[in-house]
């Protein structure tokens, strides 16, 4: 099992999606050999709590991850000890597990992925400031200086060598990649081939970044068909949220909003699963999230003694063969600091979504009386036409939904 996430990628980054604007050739070939969910959710429009999510099957407010900065607010970016993890989960199963990449859930080696069930980390916090030509990794216990590296090259070398290592048991990868986040940094020449195109410095940059995060894909990729491993592993790919709004403008389509928002833009994300001989190329429509991916994993490992009951998500395991899954509401809100949930939050259920509108980046917004918002995302993906007024039985509906989630879901968070 190999999970490989990148940062702050938005659905419009990949070739086949901005007219071959970017070099996304493995990450495009993936996308047409595998299967391609066209409504896949993050669990929030910011990292940290989406990737808290995505490895325990829980809204991020349970687990204690609801904001960004771990250095600014640490008890609000670390994952409870109690968190079940999907490492956690794999390991009595016999699987070894390595992260290598970004963390993310926590400062201070108490909190790092050590401690959540990982055998073997090579990465990162996530909390300091870096250079892609100059940064340090922590291998497991051990600080490693690097500057002869780049660091994307660095994190795709370093899983490539985890998957030699443990070719002949089960294993579980999460490969965190930090491209393209900011700090913008790439090979001169990379960038300069993307200039030479018209693109500005910041998108020629992001693009470079990307390209380099995608031939290092494709080396994986070709390591497992190497090691005729390719049929006995699963690869998922997706990014975490979109485009951070900071590194101007990015080709996304008629989505709106960016990274921080939960407008589609922020929260709907590229995800692409592999298993080659069992998952034939196909594209679904149904809404998967976040919080779906563990029950997922669990299903298809056929894991089901160490899978917890708390859940938030449920297996679309079924969608991968061609059999029908209802799609869930699910649920979204963000905003730094303490969470405020009538600034910033989601509901979607079926076609239909309901919006507390973004507000502010700024840390503890006051509470927001502004109106609520309803788009038929069917008819509309760019959420251009507010329904609110036309269904307020729908509004007051889904408004009593995110109510009860967000008192359930503050309940777990302020749970010792």
């Amino acid at each position: 099992m190999i999970v490989i996430l990148a940062d702050d990628m938005a659905l419009g980054d990949f070739s086949f999606r901005n007219g071959g604007i970017s070099q996304t050739p493995n990450l495009d070939r993936m996308a047409r050999e595998s299967v391609w969910f066209k409504q896949a959710y993050s669990a929030s429009c910011v990292c940290a709590p989406a990737r808290a999510a995505m490895l325990t099957g829980r809204y991020p407010h349970r687990t204690g991850v609801v904001t960004l900065n771990m250095n600014r607010y640490p008890k609000l970016t670390r994952l409870k000890h109690e968190e079940i993890t999907l490492a956690e989960m794999l390991k009595p199963q016999g699987y070894t597990t390595g992260l290598i990449g970004k963390w993310h859930c926590g400062t201070g080696e108490e909190f790092g992925p050590l401690h959540h069930g990982f055998d073997e980390f090579e990465g990162f916090s996530g909390s300091q400031d870096l250079s892609y030509f100059r940064y340090s990794l922590t291998v497991n216990r051990q600080i490693a200086e690097v500057t002869d590296t780049y660091l994307t090259d660095d994190l795709s070398q370093r899983a490539i060598e985890f998957v030699r290592r443990h070719r002949d048991e089960p294993f579980f990868l999460h490969l965190a990649h930090y491209a393209p986040h900011r700090p913008l940094e790439a090979p001169a020449e990379r960038v300069a081939f993307y200039q030479q195109r018209g693109l500005d410095k910041s998108t020629a940059t992001i693009y470079a970044m990307i390209e380099i995060m995608d031939r290092g894909i494709g080396q994986l990729l070709e390591e497992l068909d190497r090691l005729k491993l390719s049929e006995q592993t699963i690869v998922i790919f997706a990014s975490d949220n979109g485009p951070d709004p900071i590194t101007g403008t990015r080709f996304n389509g008629v989505l709106r909003g960016t990274k921080y928002e939960i407008y589609e833009g922020g929260i709907h994300v590229p995800l692409i699963v592999q298993w080659k001989g069992h998952f034939r190329p196909r594209k679904i429509d149904n809404v998967v999230h976040f919080v779906d991916l563990v029950p997922t994993v669990l299903e298809l490992c056929n894991i089901e003694a160490e899978s917890p009951s708390n859940l938030d998500g449920d297996s679309f395991a079924p969608l991968l063969v061609g059999q029908h899954r209802e799609s869930p509401v699910r649920y979204w809100q963000w905003n730094r600091g303490r969470p405020n949930y009538t600034h910033n939050a989601a509901v979607r259920d079926g076609d239909w979504k309901f919006v507390l509108p973004f507000v502010t980046r700024k840390t503890n917004p006051m509470d927001s009386d502004r109106p609520p918002a309803l788009y038929h995302l069917a008819n509309d993906p760019a959420e251009t036409n507010d329904l609110a007024q036309k269904h307020p039985e729908r509004i007051a509906r889904m408004k009593e939904l995110l109510k009860q989630w967000s008192r359930s879901v503050e309940t777990d968070r302020l749970r010792e």
